[in-house]
């Protein structure tokens, strides 16, 4: 009997990364800019640190809720999916069993192969084997609502507690370098970190994070100079 071949595979981390990386990108950027635009209206040290705080408590709830509304509304339209081929499976096995066969023959296998592997996986777990081949939905993948909440929240808050953190030790004059400086340091670091989890190329994750971070820095701190001048 052959031995199985244990391999580590990035896909694994789609989940769980893309929320972690989204929620703390978006903690720096929010937290970081909403600072920069306070300060460049002139408001007083406490009042930037006002908003600073008031905007990582509420950035942190709505990524929280919007991530678990996203992922439960996939979670739901998977379960509906299992239910539908669940109900074809003791309705219609002959059906279901030729449609598995004609997957695995689009995807290169004779007819006979095909008909044959179709047999021997669904004896050993039909819903699982159309699952997995017919609706793209596997464990590693499946949607996980409650854990991309937590983890969004929790990176978006330690993400918005950097930019934060700098506003609160800076003194007043300085705050606007201060924060925009470590800001995109932040986001170039974690830009390299994520393109590194990812296995994609780090430079280019780098400049594409720092790059639209600058950009909503920039016109942040534009606006509420601004509004500063008009007020």
């Amino acid at each position: 009997m052959p031995t199985r071949h244990w391999e580590r595979h990035r896909t694994n981390r789609i989940g769980w990364l893309r929320a972690a990386v989204l929620g703390a990108n978006d903690g720096i950027v929010s937290t970081a800019s909403l600072l920069l635009g306070v300060a460049a209206a002139d408001a007083s040290h406490s009042g930037i640190l006002i908003a600073g705080v008031a905007g990582l408590a509420a950035g942190a709830m709505s990524m929280a809720a919007g991530e678990y509304v996203s992922v439960h509304s996939q979670a739901d339209t998977e379960k509906a999916d299992l239910d539908r081929e669940r109900r074809e499976l003791e309705t219609d096995d002959a059906a279901e069993r030729n449609e598995l066969t004609a997957i695995y023959i689009g995807r290169g296998l004779d007819a006979a192969l095909a008909r044959k592997v179709a047999d021997q996986l669904m004896a050993h777990d039909a819903l699982g084997a159309h699952a997995r081949d017919e609706l793209g939905i596997t464990g590693d993948g499946s949607a996980r609502p409650v854990q991309a909440a937590l983890a969004s929240a929790a990176s978006f808050a330690v993400g918005a507690a950097l930019p934060l953190a700098v506003a609160a030790l800076a003194p007043t004059a300085n705050v606007l370098a201060l924060v925009a400086a470590s800001s995109l340091a932040s986001l170039a670091l974690l830009g390299a970190i994520a393109a590194r989890a990812g296995g994609a190329k780090i430079s280019t994750g780098v400049i594409r994070v720092t790059f639209w971070g600058a950009l909503a820095m920039a016109i942040t701190a534009g606006i509420g100079a601004l509004v500063g001048t008009a007020v």
